[in-house]
Parts: C-alpha cells; structure tokens; sequence
C-alpha cells in the first residue's frame, strides 16, 4: 500500500538514547539460547499500529534471523520491492501470510525464508516466538527468532526482494539508535519509530528500518532488557 508520506523526510520527535544497550555478552547463541528456554516476565511495548485497511485480519509470520558471524550478531533484512501490494520498498523482515498448508507460525516463518531469500531450514535453528505485532494493513504477525550459522548461500525472489542486509545487532538492540516520529495519516496521528543504519559513515546508502519492522526489533529490546 503506498504512502501519502515520506516516512525518512519526517522531523524527529525524540531519540531513546536515556535507555541502557543491551550488552553484546547477550547476543552469543548460548546467551541467546537461554533466554528463551527461561523467559523472562515482559511486556512487548508496541502491539498494535491504528488499523487503515479494511481487509479482514489476517495471520502471518515473519523470521527474525540472529546470524552468528566470528566477530559479531548480526540480523538479515530485506528491502522490498516497489511495485509489491502490501509494504512496498520498505525495509522488512523475511515473511509473508501463512497459508492453510502450514502447520504454525514457525512454519509459514521457514517457509516465507526459503521462498523469499533461500534460506534453508539446515541453517536455521528456531529459538521462540515474540508476541504478535498487528500492523496498520491488517496483518497480525508473529516475530521467530531464529540463528542462522553461516555459511550459507541467498538466493533472493527478484518479485519480491529487492536486496538482502546484515545490520549488526548491537546498533538494533541499542536505543540511542531508536527515533521517533509522528504523522497525520489515515485519519489519526500514528507516531512510529525508526532506526535508521549506514554500514559506514562514509556510506551514502541509508537503510530507513521504521513502522513495523522497527517496532518488532524494539519489542526484542524489551525482551532482552527484562
């Protein structure tokens, strides 16, 4: 669904950088592996965005990909491409709307990797679900959390995937990298976060991560933060 905005070209209204990043010692697999066996008491912050379709609510599941590199965590994203229906251009996580063949959640998760970037299931090693996220175009989505051990090899859907990233998670998991935004759109005042990533500062391409991707990474702070 296109935007009537620009959501990269909106005035910051605060930055989050008077709360505490999470630790790197928490993103090792064993760190990793043991917060979801034991979880803690936690509350995601942001559920649902203000509902601007009318389409009939519907399930999905997006894969959240932890990869384990020698030096760092880092998490895969995709861009999208621009003539898709739902989301077009923005920055996501590898997913889609489950399909009556599916078992779970964790299942459309696996399946949506695979059809969209590759990633086979041999790579994967799923360590739970987040609460869902309910995003302004009527899908209800489960976040899976999953590591990724490399190597592995991406092979991208070109209808749907316009590039495939890796942005560290400690610059995610550190809210002094977390914004807020606000706008008039469908109606009501919708205030969103963005976290938006160079691979360098000499680098001219920005990653604009913001509305429900950013939200799903912030409630992953929470998680980790309890």
């Amino acid at each position: 669904m296109p935007l009537s905005f620009d959501p990269a070209a909106l005035p910051v209204l605060s930055i989050d950088d008077h709360l505490p990043a999470i630790s790197t010692s928490e993103f090792t697999a064993d760190a990793l592996r043991r917060r979801f066996k034991a979880p803690p008491n936690w509350s995601p912050e942001i559920k649902v965005e203000h509902l601007f379709s009318e389409r009939e609510l519907t399930r999905a599941s997006v894969l959240v990909p932890l990869v384990q590199r020698d030096n760092q965590t880092t998490v895969l994203l995709t861009q999208r491409t621009d003539h898709l229906h739902d989301h077009p251009g923005q920055i996501s996580f590898p997913g889609g709307r489950a399909e009556p063949e599916d078992v779970d959640a964790v299942a459309t998760a696996m399946r949506e990797a695979e059809e969209e970037i590759g990633l086979h299931a041999r790579h994967i090693e799923v360590l739970g679900s987040l609460p869902t996220y309910t995003t302004g175009t009527g899908f209800i989505v489960t976040p899976v959390v999953a590591l990724i051990e490399p190597p592995f090899t991406i092979e991208v859907d070109p209808f749907e995937v316009a590039e495939v990233f890796e942005v560290p998670l400690a610059f995610l998991m550190s809210p002094a990298n977390h914004r807020r935004h606000g706008v008039e759109f469908g109606g009501a005042w919708r205030e969103f976060l963005s976290m938006p990533w160079s691979a360098d500062e000499e680098a001219a391409r920005q990653y604009f991560i913001w509305g429900a991707t950013a939200a799903m990474l912030r409630n992953f702070y929470r998680f980790l933060a309890a």
